[in-house]
């Protein structure tokens, strides 16, 4: 749980900072207000995948004892694997456009496989909370009604 934990804190905290790059970042390169740049997502992307994720997957720890499956360490770190190469890519693409500068294929390939990491994590997450979901719905099956 304690990793679950500082994940989130690490991730809040990343998020909040990306923010402010992204602020300083295009206005010490005189980027135009209004102008796409990926740079305005890698916010979003941090706090919601990282931060909001996490607090949700520690609450349902609590509550369903997931840590338990030899899934999980599995889902931990592949999701956060995806989160931060996808971040990653999204920095450096949108850093190369507030420079006025194209960016690569390869760019584009390394957060397909971020994407394709998050994904496989999500699916992980949810075979590692299966047994605690189950084994909860037989115990309050098994439980006499009035008792």
């Amino acid at each position: 749980m304690t990793k679950l934990f500082y994940a989130a804190f690490v991730y809040m905290g990343l998020g909040v900072a990306s923010g402010l790059f992204y602020r300083e970042f295009t206005k010490a390169n005189d980027f135009p207000d209004g102008q796409f740049t990926q740079l305005g997502l890698v916010h979003t992307h941090l706090l919601a995948l990282g931060f909001i994720v996490l607090l949700i997957v520690l609450a349902l720890e609590k509550l369903f004892g997931m840590s338990e499956s030899k899934l999980f360490p599995w889902f931990f770190w592949t999701y956060n694997a995806g989160v931060v190469i996808t971040s990653a890519m999204m920095v450096w693409h949108g850093s190369l456009t507030v420079l006025g500068q194209e960016s690569t294929a390869m760019i584009a390939g390394i957060a397909g496989i971020g994407h394709i990491l998050l994904t496989v994590g999500m699916v992980l997450l949810f075979l590692a909370l299966r047994p605690g979901v189950l084994a909860q719905q037989a115990a309050k099956k098994a439980v006499p009604a009035g008792s």
